[in-house]
């Protein structure tokens, strides 16, 4: 049986896309600029896969017999949200970018929340989810009120001590706000985000939990679902998929991810491995921590030659991303940018792909390659890649 498998490294942009600006994001290049930070990168094995041909990034070069396809993909959904970067990947593109609130979001939306909740809220503005904690963290403990919070991102995003509410009463409270934001107001996604520790040494506990938007049209993970394909998620992709199509394991850090991927690759029979590597976004990107994020790109180097022996003869693999998260520019959340393509497996010619107009194509390609229904979007590129 044929296996696919699309690992998304969140985050992961490398370039400006043809709107970038329109977002307020003019000079981002995620991997091009932390390249530049740290005076060059050194991942010999992703090097020679060809992501050194995918864009320029200092370190890596453009000129090596690539082991893989290698190309770009530009996002065509509006918006640079990591709901909006893996729907489209699957084969979903939105007509309409998800509604966000640079002001904090209305005092009857936050009204109906504190009513069905039985909680005050404190907060209610864009900020950094470090900063808001050291900004509301005491007095929240204090009080027991939820910090409300969102970013230039379409999120609702409750934060709570688990000392203080149990996590089950965080879960449920973000199952009521996503009932209240629907038709203008439908974010993109709820975020539970539990911490724990005391004032001054905050610290985010890994049971965050995403309660996204269901896709408004089907996705690559339907059409498998529906032909009785195997789906085998890792990472929060069964969160942004509001779980329809896939479950999932969730990981804390890339290493667990990773892990996971190489378990999946040793004992998966057929069908498609769809995993979310979470750290470049979470934990560095957000937090514009460019030593963090320049390791774990190392970390990434070492892990993708163990990922890579385990890949079967009739196996396609394709290593891309969602969004940017620039650790470099003064801002902390996502950026709108293309993000990288590498396609991997015995019978893959390398060749160049080019700059791809939607991430989409990435799961139209899988669509054929697991021989279902094509998808309302995007081109696939199996017969350019794949040697018969």
């Amino acid at each position: 049986m044929r296996r696919a498998a699309i690992i998304v490294l969140d985050g992961l942009g490398i370039g400006a896309a043809h709107d970038t600006d329109q977002y307020g994001d003019t000079g981002s290049n995620t991997l091009g600029n932390v390249a530049r930070a740290v005076g060059g990168l050194n991942l010999p094995h992703l090097e020679a896969a060809g992501l050194g041909r995918c864009a320029p990034v200092q370190g890596l070069s453009p000129a090596v017999n690539a082991a893989g396809a290698w190309g770009v993909c530009e996002p065509a959904s509006p918006g640079k949200d990591s709901t909006t970067g893996h729907w489209e990947l699957c084969g979903v593109i939105l007509e309409h970018p998800f509604p966000t609130y640079p002001s904090g979001f209305p005092g009857d939306l936050i009204r109906e929340f504190e009513r069905r909740t039985g909680r005050g809220v404190l907060g209610n503005l864009p900020a950094s989810g470090t900063a808001v904690l050291d900004e509301y963290g005491t007095e929240h403990c204090r009080t027991g009120k939820w910090i409300v919070y969102t970013s230039a991102d379409s999120v609702f995003q409750v934060a709570a001590h688990e000392a203080v509410v149990p996590l089950g009463d965080l879960y449920h409270a973000c199952e009521r706000a996503r009932e209240i934001l629907t038709g203008e107001h439908a974010v993109s996604r709820v975020i539970a985000r539990p911490f724990r520790g005391e004032p001054g040494s905050w610290e985010r506990t890994p049971d965050r939990k995403d309660f996204s938007l269901p896709p408004p049209g089907p996705t690559l993970l339907d059409r498998l679902a529906e032909a009785g394909i195997a789906r085998l998620g890792v990472g929060k992709v069964d969160d942004l998929f509001a779980g329809r199509g896939i479950s999932s394991t969730h990981t804390a850090t890339n290493r667990q991810a990773y892990a996971l991927i190489a378990d999946a690759l040793d004992s998966m029979a057929g069908g498609l491995i769809l995993a979310n590597v979470i750290e470049f976004d979470q934990t560095w990107g957000h937090r514009n921590d460019v030593a963090g994020f320049h390791a774990g790109l190392e970390e990434l180097d070492r892990a993708f030659a163990e990922l890579i022996v385990r890949v079967r003869s009739e196996d396609l693999v394709i290593f891309t991303a969602d969004h940017g998260n620039d650790p470099t520019t003064a801002s902390t959340d996502h950026s709108r940018e293309i993000v990288p393509l590498l396609v991997l497996g015995p019978r893959v010619r390398p060749v160049n792909l080019g700059r791809r107009h939607t991430f989409a194509d990435v799961g139209q390609t899988v669509a054929q390659f697991l021989e279902v229904p094509a998808l309302a979007a995007g081109t696939s590129f199996l017969s350019e890649v794949w040697r018969d």
